[in-house]
């Protein structure tokens, strides 16, 4: 089953970073979030990916172009006047990766249209392209093939991070109470599963994914939620990528779940 990423946005929420470069590339422990995410999958048996580029995607495409000189010891040896390069203990990964320029302006839905050629008529799997967790593939695959429902999105409770107030409309405080993990609306998380009628759901490149096909499917009767009780982070911020950072610095990385 092929893993399709959305890596083309602008990345505004987090401009500190990808004014320089695109935002799956902003790294986390001296690699970019894209490569964590890959490793996710790959390390499930998931290894063919499709990604959406867009936005400076030529920072992703020189990035999997030079894959072993970031993971490698190189000798450059210029002695001989032949300017050769000798890799030693060459590292690389068991992916298959497709990039696709699926536009700068597309929409999330039309990214997914522009790479209806790269899946055929196979189910597949989708996710965004900032964001980690500890999210195990292959029951969210059955949980999806148990449901026979068009596409299945992966539900996470954030939950609050600050007390809980009970107010009447009167300003009057009934009670307050400390945060728990009942606290929170489920939110989409990405890590999805899809049929290939997913694309008879989206018309174009102004297609917002979220807002336009995810909401009609669920009024057809036609979505799924798997609810993730582990762990999960997006990295919309500066700060949030500082704590993914700060996890991956200290070994206690929830989400690699690779050896």
């Amino acid at each position: 089953m092929k893993v399709v990423i959305l890596a083309g946005g602008f990345g505004t929420r987090i401009s500190e970073e990808s004014l320089f470069r695109p935002k799956p590339m902003i790294e986390i422990g001296g690699m970019p979030i894209l490569w964590h995410i890959m490793k996710i999958y790959g390390s499930q048996g998931f290894n063919d990916f499709i990604i959406c580029a867009g936005y400076k995607q030529h920072f992703i495409k020189e990035w999997l172009a030079d894959y072993y000189l970031h993971t490698s010891d190189i000798t450059f040896d210029f002695t001989n006047g032949q300017n050769e390069m000798i890799v030693h203990n060459r590292k690389t990964e068991s992916w298959r990766v497709t990039v696709v320029d699926t536009g700068l302006n597309t929409q999330t839905g039309g990214r997914i249209k522009r790479i209806k050629e790269f899946i055929g008529n196979h189910s597949f799997l989708l996710t965004y392209g900032d964001a980690v967790g500890d999210i195990d593939i292959n029951k969210l695959i059955g949980y999806h093939e148990s449901k026979g429902k068009i596409c299945t999105v992966s539900a996470y409770n954030f939950g609050q991070n600050k007390g809980v107030l009970d107010v009447n409309q009167d300003g009057t405080v009934n009670a307050f109470r400390e945060k728990s993990n009942l606290d929170g609306d489920l939110i989409n998380i990405g890590f999805m599963v899809i049929k290939p009628d997913i694309f008879e759901h989206i018309q174009g490149d102004e297609t917002i994914f979220e807002r336009d096909t995810l909401r009609g499917l669920a009024d057809k009767d036609e979505l799924a939620a798997y609810i993730h009780r582990g762990y999960w982070q997006c990295m919309d911020t500066l700060r949030e990528k500082q704590q993914l950072e700060k996890l991956w610095d200290e070994g206690r990385a929830p989400w690699k779940i690779w050896s």
